[in-house]
């Protein structure tokens, strides 16, 4: 049977009608959506999935990276490193298609989380005021960027910002644990004695990229705001702290820099997750690290252009004089 890009499949499903709670309390009966900071539906989308479509995972299985033979050299991992721990790699292949991993490092439950659409990968801590939440993805999509859930209240959460935006926990923030994306073999170099995250059992075809040439389109999907200013591409990388955004050409033209309190570093060996069908093979994108003035990884993502334009609408860009 043909094989079309996931997202050719998704755009398929997506509704024409109007966003409207009223059509989601079925599926969601236990959300409270008079309570949410979203100003406008009309953000919100189904990204073609139903709730849980995407399976998030929790408590996965590792094994040494010695013992490791699936990934590629320049596949993409997220790195987490929770100090007295055996620092873990996330491969982005399992993350393309389960978005969200629930984990427990030591005494830290963390969510490991990927929105492809963004381009966005970020590590929360799961615990609030609320307790330890565990994490799932609802389906629906603002700004294209993913919306998680609490299954223990059935709030919603944006990724891109790590805050509930509808339900009990409306206005509830996550805290953003440092970790940063980078090339399985930078992983492996570094931590000899690490972990790297096991295959799920389930059946995917973990390696490929189902978003073929994402990264190359001229806009992003199932995104109709307005696109970023300064002539900058809206699928152009940047590499966001706090509400400061530095294009990728820029750090990959100086390889370092040093601004704002906070020291970015760029070196090549990096595969793109959403170029080329399998993802070993995808364009260099480089490997980016983000540490503050004594030299200590910091929480940070490296994003889409019009991702951040999107949620930090007076956000500061970092553009060369």
């Amino acid at each position: 049977m043909r094989s079309f890009p996931l997202i050719l499949i998704l755009s398929l499903f997506v509704s024409a009608a109007q966003a409207n709670p009223a059509f989601w309390v079925h599926e969601w009966p236990q959300t409270d959506f008079e309570n949410t900071s979203v100003e406008s539906w009309v953000e919100v989308l189904s990204g073609g999935p139903p709730k849980d479509g995407i399976p998030a995972l929790s408590d996965p299985a590792f094994h040494d990276v010695s013992a490791e033979v699936e990934l590629g050299a320049l596949e993409p991992v997220i790195t987490v490193e929770i100090p007295g721990q055996r620092p873990r790699a996330y491969p982005i292949r399992y993350l393309t298609w389960h978005e969200i991993i629930n984990d427990q490092i030591g005494d830290v439950p963390v969510a490991v989380t990927f929105c492809p659409l963004c381009n966005s990968g970020i590590t929360f801590d799961r615990r609030t005021d609320a307790g330890v939440l565990t994490f799932g993805v609802s389906g629906k999509l603002r700004n294209s960027d993913m919306i998680m859930y609490d299954r223990e209240t059935e709030s919603w959460w944006q990724q891109a910002i790590g805050e509930a935006i509808v339900g009990d926990l409306n206005g509830t923030e996550l805290i953003s644990l440092p970790s940063w994306m980078e090339s399985w073999e930078l992983f492996q170099a570094r931590n000899p004695d690490g972990l790297v995250m096991s295959q799920p059992g389930l059946p995917r075809p973990y390696g490929a990229n189902p978003y073929v040439d994402y990264d190359s389109s001229l806009r992003p999907f199932l995104f109709s705001g307005e696109l970023p200013p300064h002539d900058i591409p809206a699928l152009l990388r940047v590499v966001r702290v706090g509400d400061r955004a530095w294009p990728m050409t820029r750090l990959a033209d100086e390889g370092q820099i040093n601004e704002a309190g906070v020291q970015l570093s760029w070196r090549k060996g990096q595969a793109s997750a959403l170029d080329t069908r399998e993802i070993n093979a995808g364009k260099d994108v480089g490997n980016v690290r983000v540490r503050d003035a004594q030299g200590a990884d910091i929480a940070h993502d490296v994003m889409f252009a019009f991702a951040f334009h999107a949620f930090w609408p007076d956000g500061q860009w970092m553009l060369a004089e």
